[in-house]
């Protein structure tokens, strides 16, 4: 059995590999195939994008897909940033500078 992991991060890639290892099934990722496009995040809830992203990969690559969205929501902050925690600070943003920008 194959199934492709929604992701370019390799360490998730790699964790998910230890996880599965010793079963019948092959890990693969979305770097496995060329001219695989970004996902938009847009979704309001982590459970949206990660959704969104799995039937990407599903309806391109014909395999069972897996994915996940995750970010900081802090009580505090009535829950921000949430679905936007990479993109708190900007598009381009670095991780130091959404920290600043809390």
């Amino acid at each position: 059995m194959q199934i492709v992991i929604a992701s370019r991060n390799k360490k998730k890639i790699e964790e998910l590999k230890r996880i599965l290892e010793g079963l019948n099934i092959k890990l693969l990722s979305i770097n496995d195939f060329s001219g695989l496009e970004e996902v938009i995040e847009d979704g309001m809830t982590f459970e949206e994008n990660a959704l969104k992203k799995a039937r990407y990969v599903c309806e391109k690559t014909g395999l069972p897909a897996l994915s996940d969205d995750s970010g900081l929501e802090v009580e505090a902050l009535g829950g921000r940033p949430g679905v936007k925690s990479a993109r708190y600070a900007g598009e381009k943003a670095s991780d130091e500078d959404n920290v600043k920008n809390f």
